[in-house]
Order: C-alpha cells, then structure tokens, then sequence
C-alpha cells in the first residue's frame, strides 16, 4: 500500500514518468523501495515538512499520511525514509527497512500493483526494476508501448500477460 500511495503523489504531481525499485537483499538484511518521478516536485520547506500528517499539498483532504506511515514503519524495522526533491525536477522517495525485522509487512504482490497502476495510467510511462540479491529484472511500459503500440498499457490481454511474465522473472530471480 505504500508504494501504490506513493506512486499516486507522483502521479498527482504530473509526473509523466514513474520509476519503481525494489531491491530485497536478504544476505545483508535490507529491503529497499525506491519512487522516482519526473512530477513537479518540492521546495526544500515542503520536503522538510512531510513527516508532518497534517500538511498536504492535496485540497480533497486536510492530511497527508502517506510519508508519515512510510517512516513509521521504516524506523520501526530498522530502517529510514529519503525524499530529495526539486522544484520543476521531480521527487525520489526512498524507504529502506531491516529485511528481517519481525515488524516488517510483507512485501505483497508488486507485479500486480505495478500493473494495475500502470494500465490505470495508460498515457504515462513506469519503469519496474527488481533486484533480488544482486540479480535484476527491469520492464518498463515505454518498452512494452513501443513494440505492442500506444494502447498496449489498456489491452487487458497484453496487461494480463506482462503481469504473469513478470511475476515469472521476479519468482526466477529470486530462485537463482
């Protein structure tokens, strides 16, 4: 869940390209997610002010809660929270947890989420990088539009497909 509300603040700040990674590292006892956006991005006194639950930039709601759970649960796991962002630049979230931290929640299954987020949002382009001990697999839908044509991301055929491929190379390099 924190990553598809990260995510979304992304999309929320126009970004047009939304860059996920996860890298579980069990040999050195780290998990880390990083969201990088290309939106609008933040002043220094907004960044410095996100840890706050009730500042948002939103005017549906009065609160923020996204980044404030996100760094709960980090540093309940051992673990910290970077955002660095720049106006007209976009944002990098990074949260990183003990892997192996009792508190830690499960992961979940990212290649869904990524791919509901990325059909929901078929004009932007995501980028889905999963490391797994040092083995990797990227997919990024800008690839996937350019060999199946624009409306590939709103083919249930082709979406439905990707996400299987995708939890196949995920379960591959995890097994390796």
């Amino acid at each position: 869940m924190h990553i598809l509300d990260i995510i979304q603040n992304s999309i929320s700040a126009g970004a047009t390209r939304v860059r996920l990674m996860v890298d579980e590292d069990p040999g050195a006892d780290l998990l880390a997610i990083a969201i990088e956006d290309n939106g609008r991005g933040m002043t220094p006194e907004q960044v410095s002010r996100l840890s706050d639950p009730f500042f948002t930039s939103r005017t549906t709601r009065k609160v923020g809660m996204g980044i404030p759970l996100l760094k709960q649960t980090a540093e309940q796991c051992g673990g910290h929270v970077r955002v660095i962002s720049e106006p007209g630049r976009g944002t990098d979230v990074t949260a990183v947890f003990g892997y192996s931290h009792i508190d830690r929640p499960p992961l979940g299954d990212v290649a869904n989420a990524f791919m509901i987020t990325a059909s929901s949002n078929p004009e932007l382009d995501f980028r889905l990088t999963y490391l797994y001990s040092g083995n990797e697999y990227t997919l990024d839908t800008a690839d996937v539009k350019e060999v199946f044509g624009d409306d590939a991301m709103t083919n249930l055929t082709i979406v439905k497909n990707i996400e299987e491929m995708l939890k196949e190379n995920i379960a591959e390099i995890r097994n390796s």
